[in-house]
């Protein structure tokens, strides 16, 4: 019996045997097996955080100046969009609702919290009881407030573009002192100890304009975008006048 119990008693023990016997641990990240994801990425940053290191102590404002250009120029590209600022046909829609007799003092709110132009129309609106004069004069106060909120952030960016070169040229100088103040320790004789003064001041220079060129352009270019969209508000708020004293049609 004992021997016939032996060949069924075998498999069984091969298989506790596998089931004991510990496996290997898989490969791990950098070995030869499995290799680094993306090493190029990585000698890249690292080359960068050593850019920034070298600039010297001006990279740290040239830096936060040229996030905060960014956050500018992204939000004034948002906020400085025809349809939000001076909406199509808004004029006509005033005048369909005067013809309607349903110009109410809702809906006059409802036109104030629109859109900018839409602020000037009702300031409008809101004083249609009174002669030419009042009208304009409302119209011209409440476009003041309207301009101002319009060219909001302009002037740190304008700021930005116009400080970004001295503290390059802030870096350069710090650059410069160093640079002599190791040939002065070390002689001509050592080009590498005048390496880190160079490159401080190439590196703050180079970023200095790097950020200030493009702040300069988009400083000037939403200026522009301001003042032709002012000139826009202006020509609607003039129709609004003449059909509130029926010297326009509804082709406004």
């Amino acid at each position: 019996m004992a021997r016939r119990d032996a060949p069924r008693n075998a498999p069984r023990a091969n298989i506790a045997a596998r089931a004991v016997r510990p496996r290997p641990f898989p490969p791990t990240m950098g070995s030869d097996k499995f290799p680094a994801r993306n090493p190029n990425l990585a000698r890249k940053v690292r080359s960068v955080f050593e850019i920034i290191r070298a600039g010297g102590l001006v990279m740290v404002p040239l830096l936060l100046a040229s996030v905060v250009a960014l956050a500018i120029i992204f939000e004034r590209f948002w906020s400085l969009q025809q349809r939000r600022v001076a909406p199509d046909n808004l004029v006509a829609q005033v005048w369909q609702w005067m013809r309607a007799g349903i110009l109410d003092d809702r809906r006059v709110q409802t036109l104030r919290l629109g859109s900018p132009l839409g602020q000037v129309l009702a300031a409008g609106l809101a004083n249609r009881a009174h002669d030419r004069v009042i009208i304009k004069e409302s119209i011209e106060e409440a476009g003041r407030h309207v301009v101002h909120e319009l060219e909001r952030y302009l002037n740190t960016l304008g700021t930005i573009a116009a400080v970004s070169p001295l503290l390059g040229l802030l870096g350069t100088v710090f650059g410069m002192i160093r640079m002599f103040g190791a040939l002065k320790t070390h002689g001509v004789g050592d080009p590498s100890a005048l390496a880190g003064g160079i490159a401080e001041a190439l590196i703050s220079t180079a970023v200095g304009l790097t950020v200030a060129i493009p702040a300069l352009y988009f400083y000037r270019y939403f200026g522009g975008r301001v003042a032709s969209l002012v000139v826009m508000m202006e020509q609607e708020s003039l129709k609004l006048v003449e059909v509130l004293h029926g010297e326009r049609e509804r082709d406004a």
